[in-house]
């Protein structure tokens, strides 16, 4: 008997700030070739792209529906959030899409998974749990004391399909991540789910109950035009906003977490950026039109201008047509106070 198919629904709707200033806010880092050829929006499609897999359900800002389109296809199935208010009501509006049934993988559109193999027999493990009425999580297996992100520690086996969630820890400091590492069975919190849509917004009527409401009030008032949904941006605008992790997996009983390491990233900052990238024989990462002399371990890329370095090592250097952004390699995260100071001022680079 063929297993039934697994939705894709896919998160499109950050910002992508913390790749300033190619990433921004009107074209943030999913629909950017930041990895390869196409955008990380289309590399995301296509990871669900398999047999096992239905048509994925894309789920995005208002603004962003002529790139969706562009990137996805004008015949994709798409929900326009009037607002952004995070994951828990994003996903709210794919389950109130879907039939009860249905099997979700929910996925941001701007991640690197090196491994699909192994991508794709971690969602089997999950499917067997799901299809048992769990919430299941994918836990990425940490290469390091990350400090950016979330934790989640191991419980009990479950039927050698993962593990009972037992323990979610926001982004620790260094001391305690080293601990979780040096101790073992932590994973990093890397933002992909599976679930049916039924038992989902059962979880969701328990423990955030204002969230589906208002979810479903805007579902409900809003209308779709072909492929794309509409919901009421009023109704929507009262769902609070809330992350999935803190109104439902943080608090449901049947959570699992499935381990998996399968050359993850978030590509969340240019630090991630160059580690993951092809580096030449000196350690750099160059893209575009660049010029490179006694240079080392540097990210040096350019949208359009040409770029010269010479005689520096570990820099970061990103040139676009109207910004150009230098800094040392290491301090990547403090992008977001540069971002910050162009709000203050009326920048017109955002």
């Amino acid at each position: 008997m063929t297993a039934p198919s697994i939705t894709p629904v896919i998160l499109t709707g950050g910002s992508g700030t913390r790749l300033w200033p190619l990433s921004r806010t009107a074209r943030p880092k999913q629909f950017l070739a930041l990895t390869g050829e196409t955008s990380m929006l289309e590399q995301t499609i296509a990871r669900a792209g398999g047999a096992r897999f239905g048509e994925p359900l894309l789920v995005g800002g208002a603004a962003q529906e002529d790139v969706l389109q562009l990137l996805a296809g004008s015949d994709a199935a798409i929900i326009l959030e009037p607002e952004a208010r995070n994951t828990a009501p994003a996903i709210a509006l794919a389950a109130l899409v879907l039939p009860p049934e249905t099997a979700m993988l929910v996925m941001p559109s701007d991640q690197v998974i090196a491994d699909v193999p192994a991508f794709e027999a971690a969602v089997e493990q999950a499917a067997a749990l799901a299809a048992k009425g769990w919430l299941v999580t994918f836990g990425i297996a940490p290469t390091g004391p990350e400090t950016g992100y979330g934790y989640i520690r191991q419980g009990e086996a479950l039927d050698g399909h993962g593990f009972r969630a037992a323990r979610f820890v926001e982004k620790p400091d260094r001391e305690t991540a080293q601990g979780f590492l040096e101790k073992g069975g932590y994973h990093w919190n890397g933002g992909i789910f599976l679930f049916t849509a039924g038992r989902f917004l059962e979880a969701l009527e328990k423990h955030a109950p204002d969230i589906l409401a208002a979810a479903r009030a805007a579902y409900e008032a809003g209308h779709r035009d072909g492929a794309v949904h509409r919901p009421d941006a009023a109704a929507f605008a009262k769902a609070p906003a809330t992350s999935i992790d803190y109104a439902v997996m943080e608090k449901a009983e049947r959570v699992a977490v499935v381990p998996v390491s399968m050359g993850w990233s978030d590509v969340g900052s240019w630090d991630a950026l160059h580690e993951i990238s092809e580096q030449d024989s000196s350690g750099n990462a160059l893209s575009g039109d660049i010029v490179a002399i006694d240079t080392a371990n540097s990210l040096v890329r350019s949208d359009g201008i040409k770029v010269t370095t010479v005689g520096v090592e570990d820099l970061i250097v990103v040139a676009t047509k109207d910004a150009v952004l230098v800094m040392p390699r290491g301090e990547s995260q403090r992008v977001k106070e540069i971002v910050a100071q162009l709000k203050t001022e009326g920048s017109e680079t955002l």
